[in-house]
């Protein structure tokens, strides 16, 4: 297939097992020495070539030994049940990195990912407030994760931080809080009050646009 053009526009969550402030945003080793987590996004306006993606969730577990620069890792696609073939092999097509351009999110990805693991799916439950710092996600049997404004240990007020990294692959602002995550799957592992990353994001065939 010859390159196609693509746009993701939604709600971005990256959730992991290192402590608050993701450490690959800061070119940082991984809290414990591993990477595990997920990523996806809940695609509000989205197509490729001429399907459209609107109103369909996909995520991307991972598991890297080490600084995810390094790769080595293994990842296992999670897909919103709903799609349809049509839009499964588009979405897949968009994962590859074969219609991105290098050094953007999903081109590094297929370089660092060393083992893809069949893709499952599933119904897809997920809440997201990016101002409120919140986020719920649940694929039955699959993944659960719950989010929640980071809290200050001492006052247990609510602790707001934002990242923001103008060349980012990823995004370009976040909001940092606080994830439990149970994960089962071919990358099955838990956290209580790691890392979450909440994001508005644009992703195109040349990286992020917003």
């Amino acid at each position: 297939m010859s390159r196609q053009d693509w746009r993701l526009e939604g709600d971005w969550l990256k959730n992991c097992n290192c402590a608050f402030g993701c450490p690959c945003d800061f070119m940082a080793p991984p809290t414990q020495g591993e990477c595990q987590g997920f990523l996806g996004m809940r695609i509000t306006s989205g197509h490729f070539a001429e399907t459209r993606l609107d109103g369909l969730s996909f995520f991307i577990v991972v598991k890297f030994p080490g600084p995810l620069h390094e790769g080595g890792g293994d990842a296992q696609p999670l897909i919103d049940e709903r799609a349809t073939p049509e839009q499964r092999e588009a979405l897949f097509a968009i994962l590859s990195g074969e219609h991105s351009d290098e050094g953007t999110l999903f081109h590094i990805f297929s370089l660092i990912v060393a083992r893809l693991h069949d893709p499952l799916s599933a119904p897809i439950e997920f809440e997201f407030d990016l101002p409120a710092r919140t986020a719920y996600l649940e694929m039955p049997g699959i993944l659960n994760s719950r989010v929640v404004p980071i809290r200050n240990p001492v006052s247990d007020e609510t602790h707001r931080i934002r990242v923001v990294m103008p060349a980012g692959f990823e995004h370009h602002e976040g909001e940092v809080a606080a994830a439990d995550i149970d994960c089962a799957g071919d990358l099955a592992f838990s956290t209580r009050g790691s890392h979450s990353t909440l994001a508005h994001v644009v992703q195109t065939p040349q990286g992020v646009a917003a």
